[in-house]
């Protein structure tokens, strides 16, 4: 009989060798990782990240443009189902302060992220992103609107956008039916392949400890995420909103998130990963933990410091003190703590140009 602890230890190495496991590998990884700890998982995906990137966190700046949205996910806490969010949606004019301030602050990559909001155009959003990039010509623009028509996509490229985020939340259709009323897994996947046909860098990402999610569930994702190979990938742990059906249900957990953030790492070495908002928010040193699991990018918030709680997708999100773009330096010094220098260039994905 093969010693578990050995095979255990053996898969993580295959995983660093090889940057693939099969599904029930994954599976048996994820059911022994509290028995024998995620310390030498966690060590491999350093190890990994530091070959390809070296000791760099790329710093972005979030500007979170409106929380409308037209979708009715459950989990969300600015879905079209909660009549109690207060809603925003900022203006041209606003939202290029944000970048201008960001600009000063040393940003050089702006996250313009919101709801799937109907107000923002495609010529609404075509003029705010030539606006932006021939204001800072060495600025790289991501766009994270949800999903959108192919032609949209293309005109958002045409005018200057370089990078979309779009989360695929599981790789589970039943999981994801079971979060979503008007919102389809197949148009959801559709719009991800979209954006790779079209030449973005692309950034997917899920959720970990949602209701129900099972450890072959969490496997999928990775398989998924290898297959779809995007430039940047978001998770972070799945926390309820006060406003939805999953006000009682327990959150992720911390080393759930870090075990994925880690796997994730080893799967896909060359790509981007934000250590989140959300794992900040379930633990004060989330962000750093983060980092040490594989991680190399935060991000900031430079929205306007008076709608910043409204954009509420899930309880006890922070954005004060760490999280604010304007304390940036304090931030930076955190990271070096941990181990890791700061890189305020575009910080692009690997296989593209960077600056």
């Amino acid at each position: 009989m093969v010693n578990e602890k050995y095979l255990f230890r053996y898969l993580i190495d295959k995983l660093y060798r090889d940057n693939y496991l099969r599904e029930d590998e994954i599976v048996f990884l994820l059911e022994n990782v509290k028995l024998y700890g995620n310390d030498y998982l966690i060590q491999k995906a350093d190890e990994t990240r530091r070959r390809v990137y070296g000791d760099r966190v790329f710093m972005r700046g979030l500007i979170e443009i409106s929380n409308y949205c037209k979708r009715q996910c459950r989990y969300c806490g600015i879905s079209a189902l909660n009549p109690k969010v207060h809603r925003y949606r900022l203006t041209k004019e606003e939202i290029l302060a944000s970048c201008d301030k960001g600009y000063g602050l040393g940003f050089r990559t702006f996250v313009l992220q919101g709801g799937e909001d109907s107000q923002f155009t495609d010529d609404l959003l075509t003029d705010l992103i030539y606006e932006i990039k021939e204001r800072y010509p060495d600025a790289a623009v991501t766009l994270s609107l949800g999903e959108r028509s192919f032609q949209s996509y293309r005109k958002l490229l045409g005018a200057g956008a370089d990078r979309y985020l779009l989360r695929h939340e599981t790789a589970s259709r039943e999981l994801y039916e079971s979060m979503h009323i008007n919102s389809s897994y197949d148009a959801r996947l559709e719009a991800l392949r979209n954006l790779k046909r079209l030449g973005y860098q692309v950034g997917a990402g899920f959720m970990v400890g949602i209701p129900k999610q099972t450890k072959a569930d969490l496997a999928q994702d990775l398989l998924f995420l290898k297959e779809l190979d995007p430039e940047m990938v978001g998770l972070g742990p799945f926390i309820p909103h006060r406003d939805t059906i999953y006000r009682d249900e327990e959150p992720g957990s911390l080393e759930d998130t870090l075990t994925m953030l880690a796997l994730t790492r080893l799967f896909l070495p060359y790509a981007l990963l934000p250590s989140t908002t959300a794992l900040a928010s379930i633990d004060e040193n989330g962000r750093e933990l983060g980092l040490k699991a594989g991680a190399n990018v935060v991000m900031p918030n430079l929205s306007p410091v008076h709608i910043r709680d409204d954009y509420s997708l899930y309880d006890g999100k922070v954005s004060s003190g760490y999280e604010a773009g304007e304390h940036r330096k304090s931030l930076e010094k955190r990271i070096c703590q941990a181990g890791y220098k700061v890189d305020m260039s575009k910080g692009d994905h690997i296989r593209w140009k960077s600056n």
